[in-house]
């Protein structure tokens, strides 16, 4: 039985999942609403569906799932609420206790005043056009049905075993900063149960691992470098071997190396292939169309083929399942693991694996994680930039620079699965359309400083020519 409709503000469903301002476009309404809407999604054939919540530590996190499961209960569903933890242990949940489907209230990375929803349908993503669709079907009317129930259930301690089976993080010293995000207290369970284990540990400092809404240290973004200079400054003065970030739901890693650098997720996808491509010879490796050539590189040098795939976690996620693949990543820190895991991107596990890695390539090789990154050739490759245009115009400009670029260049040398990228003898350059913002990112990567000049050129040029004018990098 249907009753009343709902409509939600339009900017909240996005491509991968459904985010908004709290108190402006996002509401308890919108959350009961997506819960009982999600119901209609559910297999058929199950009396009872069976859908795991769990939630993050922003301040608008409980009562956002609180009216969420309210609205799946509405709708007939037996509702298992496992509290408060980081999004992946959402995901692991939904595979352990056997779910119909699993969604986690997440602001993510964004300001605090933010907060959304991760959605999981059969053990995939649900994004896109579902969300779409999930909106349509709230304005024809909500449901109503007999038989919903809600129980809490932990799963915390099955979720910290998992991080912890077969790590071995040796004589490392690292920083962890959990930025006051939902992986702080998971991130100390980790290290207390390799120290309870026996196992070899290492020494350990943890930054701001208690949960706290308003974020009060730095921003939860371990892509962004200034979030990261409570890390660098931790790792100097400690001397230790490198630091690790993470965002606000623990979805997403960011590493400094003991010099303080930043290394972007293509490169650690890279290392991390190095090792899985040992027990998967010549495996296909999924990077995002932002990942630098030198990442893709590593891995043929390491016995693997690279693919580039569309940015964003849903479409890397569903393409890791489709082609069996063991690894993805992309240069925003989601990494996805399928080598004896989920495959689902966990921030904390691909730390658990990292470390394991590096303890395990320091002990044998003498080659640290700084040292493997002093070894890398050198390329000179341009941030992320962000160019303003609005919702309305960005795809058409996408289009109209596809259509220039593919005319001038041979076929081979132009991706178009996301965007346009050109790749030449001596580097490559991207414009995509960002699908979580009014803007479209800009990359380039050159053999030298004046190739990758130039190229940020074309960049400028092939925008003007679509009709979007653009001054280039403030420096």
């Amino acid at each position: 039985m249907t009753v009343n409709a709902h409509k939600f503000d339009p900017t909240i469903l996005r491509a991968y999942d459904i985010r908004g301002q709290v108190g402006s476009t996002l509401s308890a309404d919108d959350a009961f609403a997506i819960g009982n809407i999600f119901a209609s999604f559910l297999p058929k054939n199950t009396a009872t569906p069976r859908i795991a919540v769990g939630r993050d530590g922003r301040l608008t996190s409980p009562e956002l799932a609180d009216a969420l499961c309210n609205g799946m209960v509405a709708a007939g569903c037996h509702v298992i609420d496992i509290g408060v933890g980081p999004t992946p242990m959402l995901y692991f949940a939904d595979r352990i206790l056997s779910c119909d489907g699993a969604i986690q209230v997440t602001g993510s990375h964004n300001p605090p005043d933010y907060n959304g929803f991760k959605i999981v349908l059969g053990h995939h993503s649900f994004f896109g056009d579902k969300i779409t669709e999930l909106g349509k079907r709230a304005a024809a009317g909500l449901i109503k049905a007999d038989g919903g129930h809600r129980e809490a259930q932990s799963v915390f301690d099955d979720y910290i075993a998992r991080l912890v089976k077969q790590a071995d993080f040796g004589a490392l010293s690292i920083v962890w900063d959990a930025g006051n995000g939902a992986a702080g207290p998971a991130t100390e369970a980790m290290l207390a149960a390799l120290s309870d284990n026996g196992g070899a540990l290492g020494t350990h400092k943890t930054l701001y691992c208690d949960i706290d809404g308003h974020f009060p240290n730095h921003h939860p973004n371990p892509v962004d470098p200034e979030t990261l200079e409570s890390l660098r400054e931790q790792v100097a003065t400690l001397g230790a071997d490198c630091g690790i970030g993470f965002d606000g739901d623990g979805d997403r890693i960011g590493l400094v190396d003991s010099k303080g650098r930043q290394i972007a997720g293509d490169i650690l996808t890279a290392f991390l292939a190095t090792d899985i491509l040992t027990r998967n010879p010549r495996a296909d490796i999924i990077f995002d169309v932002k990942s630098s050539a030198l990442a893709m590189q590593i891995v043929r040098d390491a016995g693997g083929t690279p693919h580039l795939w569309k940015t964003g976690h849903s479409h890397m996620k569903q393409k890791l399942y489709e082609s069996g693949a063991p690894l993805a990543g992309e240069m925003s820190g989601h990494i996805f693991i399928a080598d004896g895991d989920y495959g689902f991107d966990d921030a904390l596990y691909v730390a658990s694996r990292l470390v394991t890695q590096i303890a395990k390539h320091t002990a044998e090789t003498g080659i640290s994680i700084t040292d493997f990154m002093d070894n890398l050739p050198k390329t000179f490759t341009t941030p992320e930039h962000r160019i303003d245009c609005p919702d309305t115009e960005k795809f058409g400009v996408i289009a109209r620079l596809s259509q220039a670029v593919s005319a001038d260049h041979s076929p081979d040398s132009v991706n178009l699965i996301d965007g346009v990228r050109v790749t030449t003898t001596e580097g490559w350059w991207l414009i995509r359309a960002s699908n979580t913002e009014a803007a479209l990112v800009a990359r380039a990567e050159g053999v030298n400083a004046v190739i990758c000049n130039r190229l940020v050129s074309d960049i400028i040029r092939y925008l003007d020519d679509a009709g979007l004018k653009w001054a280039g990098p403030a420096s």
